[in-house]
C-alpha cells in the first residue's frame, strides 16, 4: 500500500494519531483489533492523498462519503465497504475531541447494502426529481442537472455520468445516444433524449475542449461525486414526498429508469419477456435476478418473473 501513498508525510502524521488510539485499545479479539486498524490505516492514505488532512479528529461524512464512493469504485464488497466503515467509527469513538459526529450507514447518501433479490422500490417520483432539479438549478449547478438526466432518462451510473469528456458529448449529440463502457468492460448504447441533448449541450458550453463535463479542472473525480452526492443528502429531505420511506439516492434514478422504460415498452406493444430483457441490455446487465431489482417498483403481475 505504501508504495501508492502521495503524500507520505502527512499519511505519516496520521498514522502516529491512529497508533495513539491503538495503543490505548483493549477492546475486541487480536484479529478484530488487526482488521480495523488496517482498514484506518487505507483510510489515513485516502485523507492524505484526497484531502491533505492533517487530523484525525477533523473527519466528517463527506469523508465517509467520498470514501465509501472511492472503495466501490475500487469494486470493494458490500460487507468489505461496512467493516471498513465499523473500523472508522470504532476508533472515532476513540477520540478525545472530535469536531463532527459522524453519520450512520443510513444516513451517507450512498447505497451500501448488498442487492436483495426481491426487490426495493428505490424509484423518485416525478414531484421529487423536479424539486430536486430545482435546488441545482437556484445553485447554478448545470452540471448536477445533466447528472440528474443522464440517470434519469439513460440509466447511467454516478461513475460513468462523471468519465464523460467533452469528446463523448459531442458523439453523443450527433448519433443522438451515449456509448458507454460499465462495468466488467461492457460496452451498451442508449439512446437520449432532448432533456439530456439540452443539459450536455449547456454543459458543453462551460466545459472546455478535451476535459471532463462533470469534473473541474484539479478536482479528483472521487471528490466531484462525493460533492454531488452531498448536495443530494443536503436536500432530499426537503425534496422527498411526506411518509415516504423509499431512500432518494443517485442510483434510485437508475431503478426510476428502469421501470418507465420497462413500462414504456410493454404500453407499445412489446412482451413482458421481451422488454425485460431490452432493460437488461440498456442497464448493462445480463443476469435477470438483477434486472428483477430495477423493477421493483412494477407491480409482480405486470413483469416477466425469472
Amino acid at each position: 500500500m505504501a508504495t501508492k501513498i502521495i503524500n507520505r508525510g502527512t499519511y505519516g502524521t496520521l498514522v502516529s494519531q491512529l497508533d495513539k488510539l491503538a495503543r490505548h485499545n483493549r477492546q475486541g479479539s487480536f484479529r478484530t483489533k488487526e482488521r480495523y486498524y488496517e482498514a484506518f490505516k487505507r483510510f489515513c492514505a485516502y485523507l492524505a492523498d484526497t484531502y491533505h488532512l492533517q487530523k484525525l479528529e477533523n473527519i466528517s461524512g463527506k469523508h465517509l462519503t467520498s470514501y465509501v464512493l472511492h472503495m466501490q469504485g475500487s469494486g470493494k464488497s458490500a460487507s468489505t465497504i461496512k467493516t471498513d466503515l465499523a473500523a472508522i467509527r470504532f476508533f472515532h469513538d476513540k477520540m478525545g475531541r472530535p469536531k463532527y459526529q459522524l453519520p450512520s450507514n443510513d444516513e451517507l447518501a450512498v447505497e451500501l447494502e448488498r442487492r436483495r433479490f426481491g426487490g426495493v422500490d428505490r424509484t423518485w417520483s416525478n414531484v421529487e426529481f423536479n424539486k430536486m432539479l430545482g435546488k441545482a438549478l437556484a445553485e447554478d449547478r448545470y452540471d448536477y442537472i445533466l447528472a440528474l438526466y443522464l440517470a434519469r432518462y439513460a440509466g447511467l451510473r454516478i461513475h460513468e455520468c462523471f468519465r464523460m469528456d467533452t469528446a463523448a458529448a459531442g458523439r453523443a449529440l450527433r448519433e443522438n445516444a451515449i456509448t458507454i463502457k460499465g462495468k466488467g468492460g461492457k460496452v451498451r448504447t442508449v439512446p437520449i433524449n432532448e432533456q439530456i441533448a439540452l443539459a450536455l449541450r449547456k454543459q458543453l458550453e462551460r466545459t472546455e475542449r478535451g476535459h471532463k463535463l462533470l469534473v473541474p479542472d484539479g478536482v479528483p473525480t472521487d471528490r466531484a461525486i462525493a460533492a454531488l452526492q452531498g448536495f443530494l443528502l443536503r436536500h432530499r429531505e426537503e425534496v422527498k414526498t411526506p411518509d415516504s420511506d423509499r431512500p432518494m439516492t443517485f442510483h434510485g434514478l437508475r431503478h426510476t429508469y428502469a421501470a418507465e422504460k420497462y413500462r414504456e415498452l410493454t404500453s407499445s406493444g412489446m412482451g413482458a419477456l421481451d422488454a425485460h430483457f431490452a432493460v437488461s441490455r440498456l442497464l448493462g446487465h445480463e443476469r435477470p435476478d438483477v434486472t428483477n431489482i430495477y423493477l421493483a417498483s412494477v407491480p409482480k403481475g405486470e413483469r416477466h418473473e425469472q
